[in-house]
């Protein structure tokens, strides 16, 4: 079904593959195309509790492939601007998708790369891992993963990152807020497998209100937002998932 990645819905987990190590995982628009028919298809599948990203070989994704920049190069504004917003898609796709996307980043995620991941829910490294925007370095900007990365980390953390184009190790991109977790490299399989497995084991309804609450705070007023939790209770309030919870809680006092 695909060429560029690898997908497997197993045990709750949508496994995700970036499947070009040849290529360090470079990106171009057939995986990026593959990367959306994955999102929607996991969306869709009621199975699907967890979606977990990671790249083939040594590297999570070392940017777009060398071929894709020539094209770009030559390209037209408005088969640019085309080629832009397919990235967007896959972005916007990945924020709406009902379920937590994790990236499992080894080795590097750089440019494109380190867009996808950012674009995730949650980014699990390596203590090897390097993340890092190159883009100013040719002249080019990363301009849609802005619009993530400014709600992930400080206003001046990603300014530094993004005009600076340096890449930065695993526990400096945890201190800025960008990598929530980092793993000693020789652990880091079977530590990614132990925490998705958990969050696959959370409620799936309570996960999903609170990702889509979450992120659709955006644009709210600090009322408009108060009021979007209260429905959002309500609603959370009436899921089996809930009412299983509190008779399972009940039944534990004394």
């Amino acid at each position: 079904m695909y060429r560029k990645i690898l997908y497997e819905l197993r045990d709750g987990i949508a496994r995700i593959t970036l499947n070009r190590p040849d290529k360090r995982n470079a990106l171009d628009g057939e995986m990026v195309a593959e990367l959306k028919s994955a999102c929607s298809s996991s969306a869709a599948d009621a199975a699907c509790r967890v979606v977990l990203l990671s790249g083939a070989g040594t590297d999570f994704c070392s940017g777009a492939d060398l071929a894709n920049l020539e094209k770009t190069a030559q390209a037209s504004v408005l088969d640019n601007l085309a080629d832009a917003r397919a990235t967007a898609d896959l972005f916007l796709m990945m924020r709406n998708h009902p379920r937590p996307i994790v990236a499992a980043v080894q080795g590097r995620a750089l440019a494109g790369g380190c867009g996808i991941a950012t674009a995730c829910d949650i980014i699990l490294a390596a203590q090897s891992a390097q993340f890092g925007y190159p883009e100013v370095n040719i002249g080019f900007v990363p301009a849609m993963v802005m619009a993530i990365l400014r709600r992930a980390v400080s206003e001046r953390a990603a300014f530094e990152l993004v005009v600076a184009g340096e890449p930065v190790s695993s526990t400096r991109a945890c201190d800025l807020g960008l990598v929530h977790r980092v793993f000693a490299d020789e652990q880091f399989s079977s530590e990614v497998e132990t925490y998705v497995a958990k969050l696959a084991a959370k409620s799936a309804s309570a996960v999903m209100l609170s990702k889509r609450l979450l992120y659709n705070m955006d644009s709210m007023s600090f009322e408009a937002a108060l009021q979007a939790g209260v429905e959002i209770n309500a609603i959370a309030r009436q899921t089996e998932d809930c009412r299983k919870g509190v008779d399972r809680f009940l039944k534990k006092k004394p």
